[in-house]
């Protein structure tokens, strides 16, 4: 072999061991750049199933049901029917309103009115959705929900009257509570309903010496035993009730008068029930 020969063999080696290397190192980096897409590709898809379960999370309802209205009790208490024709008492959760019916305790102010929205909310026979909460069922067997009437949740809505303050606030049942809170801020800077009455509605409850100055009976006319109750309600109406009156007995007194002209005189009109 001469030495022209010689060379032009070893060029052809040089050229062929680089086309090798170039090729292996290009079949490495689509190597890599395949591994690294499947990882970003799984890291993505990774994170997507936790959104998509965090979403989910979030999103979860409690159980939900339709029941029909038996009565209401109170502001928070109502019995229901169940679509097996099972008998419930319910009571609303995070709220609490002033008592009417309580066993040892009198009839407290924006009690009554508490109960009559409930009732005019939710008549008897009339159809209630149910959303119960995690614990059931409270110390006294009564199930624990929020009802919804055309969408609106009761419980809320007696806030926003001013008709209930948020109360027996206990873990798992916090769903709505910072809304409900909010809500409640909101009829405080109004001063409406129970609001409506320093030092009434406190974290504890209801006081009742403030329930006692605020039923003071002041009577008007001249009369040493005046009959007839004047009452201001939730929505700063004056009404007058007479003995005969259907809410005569619960109401509480602003003022008391002799006569039905004495009332109508100090601006007050007289129940329709």
């Amino acid at each position: 072999m001469n030495g022209n020969s010689f060379l032009h063999s070893y060029l052809n080696v040089i050229l062929l061991t680089a086309l090798c290397l170039i090729t292996l190192s290009g079949c490495q980096a689509a190597s890599d750049n395949l591994i690294n897409q499947s990882k970003q590709e799984d890291s993505l898809s990774n994170e997507d199933t936790r959104s998509s379960s965090a979403d989910s999370s979030n999103e979860e309802k409690g159980k939900t049901f339709t029941a029909e209205i038996i009565k209401v009790i109170d502001g928070d208490t109502v019995k229901i029917k169940m679509t097996n024709g099972n008998e419930e008492t319910v009571r609303l959760l995070l709220i609490d309103t002033p008592e009417t019916v309580h066993p040892s305790k009198p009839v407290q102010p924006f009690g009554p009115e508490a109960s009559k929205f409930a009732k005019e909310l939710m008549p008897s026979g009339s159809k209630v959705e149910v959303e119960t909460g995690i614990g059931e069922r409270d110390k006294y067997g009564r199930l624990l929900a929020y009802f919804y009437v055309d969408g609106k949740m009761v419980n809320k809505l007696l806030l926003e009257k001013g008709l209930a303050r948020v109360a027996y606030v206990y873990a798992p049942n916090t769903k709505y509570l910072d809304e409900l809170e909010n809500i409640q801020k909101q009829a405080q800077q109004d001063e409406i309903g129970i609001w409506s009455i320093e030092n009434y509605a406190t974290s504890k409850g209801f006081d009742d010496s403030k329930s006692k100055e605020a039923s003071a009976e002041k009577p008007t006319g001249s009369c040493n035993d005046p009959q007839i109750k004047g009452n201001i309600n939730s929505k700063g109406n004056k009404i007058y009730h007479i003995p005969s009156g259907q809410y005569y007995e619960i109401t509480k007194p602003e003022e008391m008068f002799c006569t039905e002209k004495d009332a109508q005189d100090a601006g007050f009109r007289k129940s329709q029930s």
